[in-house]
């Protein structure tokens, strides 16, 4: 990354104290080592054995005040503007930011801790203010512009085009053509904003680790399969309730139990306790944090020119507009709810067969659904999870990447990590053993870190500064069972896997000079893409033959589980989709509701009841914990992005079925060359095309979802 892309920076009433302060501290960077460059193999690597987190409050001034001088320098620059005196040239700052700040983002998502919270809170608002000031810098986007305008362009390379475009398109959308008085009041929105999405995203991890259920009998445990009993036994560990079983309040452990446990009334408390995450009236209840956001978010859109916040996020994606966006979900989202109402007939006609004497609720769903899969398709998902192995999977994964892009993975044990879970991979060309990268593991839930699963990149590739290769990083919750046993994981987190492990691929492929356009460093509703279709090789034979092995007897999933598993693949598409459609919709239509005083509870419930959402079912992310949305701008009025993705995903890969089948060489090559190793170098649909060879449609994902429509 670099000055454009600096995720957040620093307070401007602060800057001149903070850059004196620097000059009259030369040796810094000896004093403090988060500051150093990253020494050691592989071009260098994280010093996470230096970290302390006394350490980041001054290395992120100092950091800062760094990044400001380097701009400034370039904005004072007296030769007259060109690509290489201005562009590349902020291609080359925030170096020393950088890295500081991959270090702090690791640290506030897997190990923070009340006194690194108290770090984030008081540099949050700090961290988003120095953006303001580069991109309103006058003289700095004079310069911009001026290359952008320049006669020269025509004679830069596609990439350095792309680039400039870059530059100059998100310094106007950061308000650099604004007035000296609206500037002002945007980089006030910026630095609120920062403090709420802070304060937001700490109350549900608040949430998230103080709330947990403890069973204490073997009557509680009723339906749990023994590998969930264990993995709920260390948790017990871990809360200081040894003799029990916990219930943490994540989604890796809520899901299971509300799919297994026969006790209705512990699944309706499970339920509760996390879809009310961030939304239980206490001290880190959300429900204000939210109308703030938006309050401030409609500000900001129309001091920028845009109707609302949905127009401003939407203009550089590949949907463009709002209405793009809602005519796809719109699409989906009848032929989803029919579904549903199918769904919901037949659990409640098996519910009845049984003398349940119940009406399907919410924490019913996933109960007896499957029991209705088990009667449906004689599948129960409890024959399946023996033959995945979290381990074996990550073979399966290395082994797929292999195959497709033909990289070789060894575990290297020479880098520090965060914490003892993590694990470090180097990637390498099979053929030519060329140095690719570095791929970090960090798979299990712990205090601090957040739930669910990610990707992250800690370096992204460039040549700008010289041959600079990626490291990346994949993340997840999964609670750990008994020691020296292998950890069994169920279908849905085999194809989460797969998904975070696209990221990383996308990440590892980067082949570009400029580091703002490496990687995934793409339109938000085209960076789901990659990674959405590489869970399509997870279900393939090769994989399940060479990797799903029972962890007991070592042999490979039987064909006949497999084709059961192929038989029901469209099997409660249902649900899957209206639950996370449901939030999608929740989000764009907040943040096209403009500058609305909104109650979220009362938006949420009545929004709903006008699109039909079924009682049966609650959004993927209830708005006072939609971390996507509300814990920064990143997903915000793009939730919908991985429907979109999931277009490109169930075409993409219609071109390996057409080819010689999910390893075709020459498909994958085309994949790599198109989509995998170009970044942000061209317009997205044009890569898309110069793969496929044509737009994508729609037709390949209501067949992959079950809602295929007559042509």
């Amino acid at each position: 990354m670099c000055a454009l892309l600096i995720r957040s920076l620093v307070l401007l009433v602060a800057i001149t104290m903070i850059a004196t302060s620097i000059t009259n501290n030369s040796n810094a960077k000896d004093e403090n080592p988060l500051l150093a460059g990253w020494e050691g193999p592989h071009g260098g690597v994280p010093p996470f054995d230096r970290v302390q987190i006394a350490l980041f409050k001054p290395a992120l001034e100092a950091a800062m005040a760094e990044n400001l001088t380097e701009i400034q320098r370039i904005a004072a620059d007296p030769a007259p503007p060109d690509f290489e005196n201005t562009i590349v040239a902020l291609e080359r700052t925030g170096r020393t930011l950088d890295r500081v700040e991959t270090l702090y983002a690791v640290w506030g998502a897997t190990m923070s801790s009340p006194e690194f919270q108290a770090v984030q809170r008081e540099m949050a608002p700090r961290l988003a203010a120095l953006d303001d000031q580069i991109r309103q810098n006058e003289a700095l986007f004079k310069r911009i512009e001026a290359v952008y305008n320049s006669p020269a362009k025509a004679k830069l390379t596609p990439e350095q085009q792309r680039l400039t475009w870059l530059y100059y398109t998100n310094f106007v959308r950061s308000g650099a053509r604004l007035n000296a008085e609206t500037k002002k009041r945007l980089s006030q929105i910026n630095q609120q904003l920062a403090g709420l999405f802070t304060k937001f995203s700490q109350n549900v991890l608040a949430e998230e680790t103080d709330q947990f259920i403890v069973l204490k009998s073997e009557d509680e445990l009723a339906g749990l399969p023994q590998s969930f009993r264990d993995a709920a036994a260390a948790a017990a560990e871990t809360k200081k309730q040894p003799g029990t079983w916990v219930i943490m309040n994540t989604r890796s452990s809520i899901d299971p139990f509300l799919t297994y446990s026969d006790r209705r009334d512990l699944r309706e408390k499970a339920w509760r306790m996390f879809i009310n995450r961030g939304d239980n009236g206490d001290q880190h209840d959300n429900n204000a944090i939210i109308p703030e956001i938006l309050q401030l978010r409609a500000e900001r859109a129309k001091l920028l020119g845009y109707p609302t916040h949905a127009h401003w996020r939407l203009e550089n994606t590949m949907a463009k507009t709002p209405e793009r966006a809602m005519e796809l979900m719109e699409a989906v989202w009848k032929p989803a709810v029919t579904r549903v109402h199918e769904e919901v007939a037949d659990m409640q006609a098996l519910a009845d067969k049984e003398g349940a004497n119940i009406k399907i609720e919410p924490w019913d769903y996933r109960y007896y659904m499957e029991k209705v899969r088990k009667a449906k398709y004689d599948l129960d998902q409890n024959e399946v999870k023996p033959y995945l192995q979290l381990e074996k999977l990550r073979e399966g994964v290395f082994w797929v990447a292999g195959e497709l892009f033909n990289f070789n993975f060894t575990p290297v044990t020479n880098v520090p990590v965060a914490h003892p879970d993590v694990r470090v991979w180097e990637v390498t060309d099979k053929t030519s053993k060329k140095h690719i990268g570095l791929w970090y593991f960090d798979p299990y839930a712990r205090a601090g870190k957040r739930s669910g699963a990610w990707m992250s990149a800690y370096r992204t590739q460039e040549r700008v500064n010289g041959q600079i290769t990626a490291i990346v990083s994949n993340n997840s919750n999964f609670v750990k069972g008994k020691p020296g046993e292998p950890l069994l994981i169920s279908w849905d987190d085999a194809v989460t896997m797969f998904h975070e492990f696209g990221h990383a691929l996308h990440g590892l492929n980067s082949n570009v000079n400029y580091p703002s356009v490496a990687g995934t460093a793409v339109p938000r509703d085209y960076v789901e893409f990659p990674s959405q279709l590489l869970e399509h090789w997870l279900s393939t034979p090769e994989v399940l033959q060479r990797f799903a092995l029972h962890y007991q007897t070592g042999k490979p999933i039987p064909q006949a589980l497999v084709d059961k598993i192929n038989r029901s693949a469209t099997f409660n598409q249902g649900f899957a989709t209206v639950e996370y459609l449901s939030a999608a919709l929740i989000d764009m239509k907040l943040h096209l509701a403009g500058d609305r005083k909104i109650d979220p509870d009362t938006f949420e419930r009545e929004t709903l009841a006008q699109l039909g959402m079924p009682k049966e079912i609650v959004m993927r992310h209830r708005t006072p914990h939609f971390l996507h949305v509300f814990s920064s701008d990143s997903y915000s009025a793009g939730y919908y992005s991985y429907l979109w993705s999931d277009v490109l995903t169930a075409d993409a890969f219609g071109a390996f079925v057409e080819g010689k089948g999910p390893y075709d060489r020459a498909v994958a090559e085309r994949l790599r060359k198109h989509v995998f190793s170009v970044g942000n170098t061209l317009d997205p649909a044009d890569a898309y095309r110069a793969f496929r060879g044509r737009d994508p449609k729609i037709d390949a994902l209501m067949k992959k979802r079950g809602f295929a429509t007559k042509s």
